[in-house]
């Protein structure tokens, strides 16, 4: 139970992050979207024994989180808890690939290590990258954006019913779990047996409340479409922070920033 009443507050603090007013927040949904897309699209393009030049995309996520006023450790903790997936997707690459391709003094590196370092950093970013956007613009203001953006009105809408419905869920299992531990005595009650009695009861019960939450929106004229109070408009200060981030991502994509760096600190000591 504790562990679902966390993760119920987690989810609900990004959505009070989002309600800060600072300059990140007050851009455009649509501007911020198109912006971290652009981001993850150069990030995972990259080949799988890229490292360093995937280093200065860092400094979007940590430019818009201190801007944003997002807290930093907030965000890491959220990024450790999902690791673990990043870690499953790249552990067998030592395993299946132990060409030597780096040589580091004495010690070699094979390719399955840097393929797997380049996994946790484009895992990485993209994530704090999401979690920033989330953070910054809201997750019902993000599916405006998508949707105003031209994505169907269907995908927008249930993206939404998404993310709220894991709330209705969380909501739900945290009672039936309070239930379930002030009716066990002496650990009965606590085998699988009684988990999957709670499962199909916790499916059945949230069902039935998200079909009273949907003609509860019909009664008050929900026609499929997410809409706000006051509608967005793109502003030049908008497009400017688009753009200009989004040819400083292509900057980084084609060209290896460390390494022009590098050369230029090499020459001046010279």
């Amino acid at each position: 139970m504790p562990s679902i009443e966390q993760g119920l507050y987690q989810l609900g603090r990004l959505d009070e992050l989002a309600g800060q007013d600072t300059s990140v927040h007050r851009l455009d949904p649509r501007a911020k979207v198109v912006t971290t897309l652009v981001f993850l699209i150069c990030v995972v393009s990259f080949g799988k024994y890229e490292i360093l030049s995937m280093l200065p995309f860092a400094i979007f996520p940590i430019v818009m989180a201190g801007q944003g006023n997002l807290p930093l450790d907030f965000l890491a903790r959220r990024l450790l808890i999902v690791a673990p997936f990043a870690v499953v997707v790249g552990m067998f690459n030592p395993l299946l690939d132990r060409a030597v391709v780096v040589q580091l003094g004495g010690l070699g590196v094979s390719g399955g290590w840097i393929s797997f370092t380049s996994i946790m950093i484009r895992f990485g970013l993209t994530t704090v990258a999401a979690l920033v956007l989330v953070g910054t613009t809201s997750f019902y203001s993000v599916c405006m954006a998508i949707e105003r953006l031209g994505a169907p009105d269907v995908f927008a809408t249930q993206l939404l019913f998404l993310y709220r419905y894991i709330f209705v869920l969380g909501e739900d299992a945290m009672r039936m779990a309070r239930a379930r531990a002030l009716r066990s005595f002496d650990g009965r009650g606590m085998g699988l047996r009684v988990y999957g009695h709670i499962l199909g009861h916790l499916l059945l019960r949230t069902y039935d409340r998200a079909q009273r939450v949907y003609l509860a929106m019909l009664c008050r004229g929900f026609d499929g479409q997410v809409r706000v109070i006051k509608a967005p408009h793109m502003t030049g200060r908008d497009v400017a922070f688009m753009v200009g981030w989004s040819v400083a991502f292509l900057f980084f994509r084609f060209n290896n920033v460390p390494l022009l760096l590098g050369r230029v600190a090499t020459r001046v000591i010279a």
